[in-house]
């Protein structure tokens, strides 16, 4: 079950983010349409697992067509990357070793997100999308540094793009808060957004 407050991290991410575009201006150019950050597979905790299945779920109540599609392309997705995928098959949790890890930098760079309504370059989950989905595009501050969008701040200097960053502190805190309790509840580990939502149509299905 998706955490109350989950409701909280969402308003806090998309307030930040908010605040980031506001002082980002025209250098951020991220618009529906736009989907290279769609292509690629990344990891994804058990919150946003969660939160991608509930909004799956949702959209079986009010867009039952779309919600077949979203399903569809997700079981497709997961069919086409389960022999090498770095990780338990049956549960869709990657591996946590340096070989799982290395494996994974290389798995499925070009396979397109199961979400990604490739007719009109939007997301069908929008809603309910990964917190790394929602943090993408502005400056934000990882292990490698302070990461932005290859399309976007174009012409700012390193100052300029130090002064647009995505200030995550709070939704970090909680966001680490919510992922430690479900872990106590007995979900743990990554996935990828591919085996979230097949996984929800087989639970629901």
């Amino acid at each position: 079950m998706l955490p109350q407050q989950d409701n909280k991290l969402v308003q806090i991410v998309d307030a930040a983010l908010l605040d980031a575009e506001w002082r980002s201006g025209d250098w951020l150019i991220c618009k529906p349409g736009c989907t290279p950050c769609c292509i690629g597979v990344f990891a994804i905790d058990q919150l946003d697992a969660l939160r991608l299945q509930d909004g799956l779920a949702s959209l079986d109540a009010t867009d039952p067509d779309r919600a077949e599609r979203v399903r569809r392309r997700s079981q497709e997705s997961w069919t086409r990357m389960v022999d090498k995928f770095p990780g338990d098959r049956r549960t869709g949790v990657l591996g946590d070793d340096q070989e799982a890890a290395a494996a994974f930098e290389q798995f499925a760079d070009y396979e397109p997100c199961p979400a990604l309504d490739p007719d009109h370059g939007t997301c069908d989950v929008y809603q309910w999308r990964p917190i790394t989905c929602r943090v993408f595009g502005p400056p934000v501050h990882s292990e490698g540094g302070l990461g932005v969008c290859e399309l976007c701040y174009h012409g700012a200097s390193p100052d300029e793009i130090a002064a647009c960053e995505l200030d995550l502190h709070a939704a970090n805190a909680l966001q680490a808060q919510l992922v430690g309790e479900l872990e106590k509840s007995g979900s743990t580990g990554r996935t990828i957004v591919a085996f979230a939502l097949a996984e929800q149509a087989v639970v629901r299905g």
